[in-house]
């Protein structure tokens, strides 16, 4: 079965599409899945597509997802299943993912829950944010109603096969915010004609920098990065009247974003009124934080002493953020770290390619963590 899996593996990787357009690599999971005689298939949002292997009694809905999407940046690999759409890869590791996933499937297949039900789950759009946010709010999704919700995700910089592990949030709260202040054009050597928005942006830059280092303010780690600014045209005759200011704004905590999302907003309300300046904002790419529920942080700890596989429990979680917060933000969920090389090429760079070695690890994760809920269910009433 493994050779079929890193098959399935390189075909994914041959042929990647980007979020919201995995038409053929959503044909491809399902021409694949088909063999395990799924009892259900149930399609989310675009692409997304959700197997279901039913138990011989009700009891607990158990989910394990993947991610179906690839990414806009050109590869730069030499492989014989390299890329063949023109600056589109996955270099995140999904197609490993859907590989891990769909030999889960297998086991699952062969081994159906006596109780309850087992859902693969493989989701589009991941690295646009909007696909768990647009699956979890798809009614086909919302009758599901899971009790446990669970997901991967290769690391590089970690040893292959190492599990990484974390309670409470492992990956940081993220959003882009966009602020577009409004003053008036005028001659540049006339600049007091107009309301030219260069101070504002100045004293904006200051004073948010200044709030994020202030650590009395916040629980946790926050980040403002300024990303993007825009000011006039190449017109040296003119003064300009608009320009927009674009930062990332990174937290471990939710309730820390929130905060540090509401001060900046305050500090931009008082400098615009300062200098006479209208102002617009609006959020993009909202990641909340991935949170781990403590029971499921123990069953993911479980099943990796239960493979013998070694475990790093993380101090701070990671500064990347994953659309999988929109599940754990309302269903009990556990998302643990495959190590994928200490010399990996990082995520999305364009030489990253998922290595086929640590497959089989992912697989065996996913089936003790099934193992141990239906061990649980066992001693329900």
């Amino acid at each position: 079965m493994m050779h079929d899996l890193i098959k399935l593996r390189h075909t994914l990787h041959k042929y990647p599409e980007i979020s919201n357009n995995e038409f053929q690599t959503s044909e491809r999971i399902s021409a694949f899945i088909a063999q395990f005689n799924a009892d259900e298939i149930i399609k989310l949002s675009k692409t997304g597509l959700a197997f279901v292997f039913n138990g011989k009694s009700p009891g607990k809905t158990l989910i394990f997802r993947a991610e179906l999407d690839a990414l806009q940046i050109r590869e730069e690999n030499n492989l014989p299943y390299s890329s063949v759409n023109e600056g589109v890869a996955h270099l995140c590791g999904h197609d490993g993912h859907m590989a891990i996933l769909a030999g889960f499937g297998q086991l699952v297949s062969a081994n159906r829950p006596q109780k309850g039900r087992v859902i693969l789950l493989f989701q589009p759009a991941e690295e646009i944010e909007q696909g768990a946010r647009d699956v979890v709010e798809d009614p086909a999704f919302k009758s599901i109603q899971p009790d446990y919700i669970f997901a991967l995700h290769n690391i590089p910089g970690f040893e292959k096969n190492t599990i990484i592990i974390k309670e409470g949030t492992f990956a940081s709260a993220s959003k882009g915010l966009t602020i577009k202040l409004k003053g008036k054009t005028s001659h540049a050597g006339e600049p007091e004609s107009g309301i030219n928005p260069a101070n504002a942006i100045s004293r904006i830059i200051q004073d948010v920098n200044m709030l994020s280092n202030d650590k009395s303010l916040f629980n946790d780690l926050v980040l403002s990065t300024f990303i993007n600014i825009k000011l006039g045209e190449v017109a040296f005759g003119t003064s300009p009247g608009y320009g927009e200011v674009r930062l990332t704004l990174r937290s471990y905590e939710n309730s820390d974003m929130k905060l540090l999302g509401d001060s900046i907003i305050e500090i931009v309300s008082k400098i615009c009124s300062e200098e006479s300046l209208g102002y617009e904002y609006e959020y993009s790419e909202d990641f909340p934080a991935t949170v781990n529920d403590r029971e499921c942080f123990g069953i993911i700890k479980k099943a990796a002493s239960e493979n013998g596989l070694r475990t790093v429990t993380i101090d701070k979680p990671f500064r990347w953020s994953e659309d999988f917060a929109y599940y754990t933000n309302k269903y009990r969920g556990g998302f643990f770290g495959l190590g994928s090389g200490l010399s990996q090429p990082k995520l999305h760079n364009p030489d990253y390619d998922f290595p086929d070695e640590i497959i089989q690890t992912g697989i065996k994760m996913f089936y003790q963590i099934y193992i141990e809920i239906l061990e649980q269910q066992k001693t329900d009433n």
